[in-house]
């Protein structure tokens, strides 16, 4: 009887943690005053954590990054005379071919780079859990704020967009900027001459993008987009 409690009280330990209801985020004016709430989906944004899938995640992202251009030549494919520099015996010096070997300037290279294909795979269900578990990260540090709809409409001020940072304590921190879709507005104007803002729209949304920010500011209107792209059109997943 004692191993059956065991066991029992191990599936407990490793099973599914039930996702806490009315998950919300505070929304932020331009004035940097709370404005109300955001609730946000708990399939998303309380999802059970997978360390292992968000480090295989973020390595499978960077090596797809990598272009592998990098290339050399070889002794044969350098461009040069094939001539013997000079005869083999006679003149006290070691014996070379041509002028194309390693140990001459403008030689081949030994051992060098070149083009290959870095690229690694990772299923689209996948993807999208190490997104989920990424912002469940996020929202359990406190790191996810609201932005109101008003800042897409705001003038094109540099110094309100400083002004309303500085209000948070968020101008010493990267600061990811989601927006309902990558356009010309005067969000965009405002805060893109800050250092360490960056923006990307919520269907481009990411792990990695999540994890090296600091903080996730989230425009109302992008929300209902991000739901739509990741959520609703999975829900067989």
């Amino acid at each position: 009887m004692p191993r059956t409690k065991k066991i029992s009280e191990k599936k407990i330990r490793t099973g599914k943690t039930k996702a806490k209801a009315g998950l919300t985020i505070p929304v932020y004016g331009l004035d940097g005053k709370e404005k109300g709430t955001l609730e946000l989906p708990k399939e998303i944004f309380s999802v059970e954590a997978r360390p292992k899938l968000l480090a295989q995640y973020v390595r499978v992202y960077l090596a797809n990054r990598r272009q592998g251009t990098a290339s050399t030549k070889t002794r044969g494919e350098v461009t040069g005379s094939t001539r013997k520099i000079y005869r083999q015996k006679g003149t006290g010096r070691a014996r070379h071919g041509d002028i194309k070997a390693p140990i001459y300037v403008g030689g081949g290279v030994v051992g060098g780079p070149s083009p290959r294909d870095f690229s690694l795979k990772l299923n689209k269900k996948q993807t999208r859990k190490a997104l989920f578990y990424a912002l469940t990260l996020k929202l359990q540090q406190k790191d996810i704020l609201g932005l109101d709809n008003e800042f897409l409409t705001m003038k094109s001020k540099t110094k309100t967009a400083a002004n309303f940072l500085k209000s948070l304590d968020l101008n010493k921190q990267r600061t990811l900027i989601v927006l309902q879709k990558m356009e010309k507005n005067n969000l965009l104007f405002s805060f893109r001459n800050l250092p360490k803002n960056s923006f990307i729209d919520a269907k481009s949304i990411n792990a990695y993008e999540v994890l090296k920010n600091g903080k996730i500011l989230i425009v109302q209107e992008a929300l209902p987009v991000l739901v739509q792209h990741f959520l609703r059109k999975h829900q067989t997943s």
